[in-house]
């Protein structure tokens, strides 16, 4: 399957829908009580519904649907992925007619160059179930399992070849759907060049990573464009994007018992701390405001920051998973955004200057605090994560 080159550039989010209470993306029951990928293609089949109502047109699958199904001690659950063939069939024929790009990125516990044979093996385990989904969807190759190269374990050379060997062991429809992401603390943009070099894996270049990492000190265009390069002919890339949060952290830790009695007695140190309310002597938790750290994901995205980096990759064709915080209710208040300040960019994604009163009514019940799903239609006339804690 191909990509029409005129067809606009997506935008998607993974996993979890805010814009509606309660639609799940899964089957989260404990294992007592018989999950089954039958069931979270049911919830996922609402999602589908709502992704078309909002006209979003990428979702990343969770890497969780199939509860258990490679869990080493529950074999009854090992062939949950062929007892849902026909469910699987249906659900990837209906994302293909309602024209939604779908994906999977699997947890950070899947490793290929894991120094432990065993944990590559089940890491490889892993990945075969989510391929096999995709097979059994119909799923062209532009639905894709996104991986990092893993943990860099004292060598960073020998991780990277660790990592070749990995994938040499994944079997070929693994191969054909897997893609290498750049991350922000381990492996940079360069790392992972390296080596799609000598394997020809796919590459998938993430925004905020890069920032984050890039001792190199590789410039952003040239190295997205050899990113993009490792997709074939007619098979549209997909790239990360996210804002780093700005806000104070909000940090819990707890006062240990010495520290309550010194307090108490009037003889503790004082803090240069910076705390959300007064510490009373007698409490024994704090909470304590922090600076940001430039890793973490912002709730929205910045439409600057946004429009910037697009105007910065003019002519280049590839889809955007929007990796915001607040997932979905993200994007459906950058677009507005992207109309108001950069309407050559919100072009790229199909949003023109003719959907600005859907777009405005979206943006208006979303200030309101009413979900989208929630508002009349407007063809009808009407208007369409908890602070961390650190607990030392």
């Amino acid at each position: 399957m191909s990509t029409d080159p005129t067809r606009p550039l997506r935008l998607g989010f993974p996993v979890k829908v805010m814009g509606v209470p309660g639609l799940k993306s899964g089957d989260t029951r404990r294992w007592q009580k018989d999950p089954h990928l039958k069931c979270s293609l049911e919830h996922l089949d609402k999602v589908l519904d709502y992704l078309k109502k909002v006209e979003i047109d990428m979702y990343r699958l969770s890497s969780d649907i199939a509860p258990y199904a490679t869990h080493p001690d529950m074999p009854q659950f090992h062939k949950m992925v062929e007892e849902s063939d026909a469910e699987l069939a249906a659900f990837g024929k209906k994302a293909r007619e309602l024209d939604i790009r779908l994906s999977f990125h699997p947890s950070q516990y899947v490793l290929l160059n894991s120094p432990n044979p065993e944990l590559t093996r089940k890491s490889i385990w892993d990945l075969s179930s989510q391929a096999e989904m995709l097979d059994r969807m119909g799923c062209g190759p532009e639905a894709v399992l996104v991986t990092h190269v893993g943990g860099v374990y004292d060598d960073r050379e020998a991780a990277r070849a660790r990592w070749l060997e990995g994938y040499a062991q994944c079997p070929e429809h693994v191969q054909r759907r897997l893609v290498l992401e750049n991350d922000d603390i381990r492996f940079s943009a360069a790392d992972v060049l390296w080596i799609t070099e000598r394997c020809g894996v796919r590459c998938v270049f993430d925004y905020q990573h890069f920032w984050c990492l890039n001792p190199e000190r590789l410039d952003m265009r040239e190295t997205f464009e050899k990113f993009l390069a490792t997709w074939p002919e007619g098979v549209r890339p997909k790239m990360h994007f996210s804002s780093p949060r700005t806000e104070l952290r909000e940090v819990k830790r707890k006062i240990t018992p010495k520290q309550r009695e010194a307090a108490m007695a009037g003889k503790g140190r004082k803090s240069k701390e910076l705390t959300k309310t007064p510490v009373k002597a007698t409490a024994r938790i704090k909470t304590v405001l922090l600076p940001p750290i430039w890793t973490g994901h912002s709730d929205f995205t910045n439409p600057f920051e946004f429009a910037t980096f697009m105007r910065t990759m003019e002519g280049l064709e590839f889809d955007v998973m929007m990796e915001g915080k607040a997932k979905d209710v993200s994007i459906i208040k950058l677009r507005p955004d992207l109309l108001r300040f950069a309407p050559d960019v919100a072009a790229r994604f199909g949003i023109y200057p003719d959907d600005a009163e859907e777009m405005a009514a979206a943006e208006k019940a979303l200030e309101a605090g009413v979900s989208a799903e929630e508002e009349p239609d407007v063809d009808e006339g009407g208007l369409v994560a908890a602070p961390e804690e650190e607990l030392a």
